[in-house]
């Protein structure tokens, strides 16, 4: 299996509304915010990190 672990940070408030577009995610305050992921395969000899 393969999940995708996809962190906000906000400088601000934690509050993010999606927008109409159904997939940009920004801060209800307007705050800067990085988004990034790291991708993770669950293998049967334990968790492998794809992304650094």
């Amino acid at each position: 299996m393969v999940l995708a672990i996809e962190p906000m940070i906000n400088a601000g408030g934690p509050e993010v509304r999606v927008l109409k577009d159904g997939w940009t995610a920004v801060t209800i305050d307007g705050s800067y915010s990085a988004h990034f992921e790291h991708t993770v395969a669950l293998t049967k000899d334990g968790p492998l990190v794809l992304t650094r």
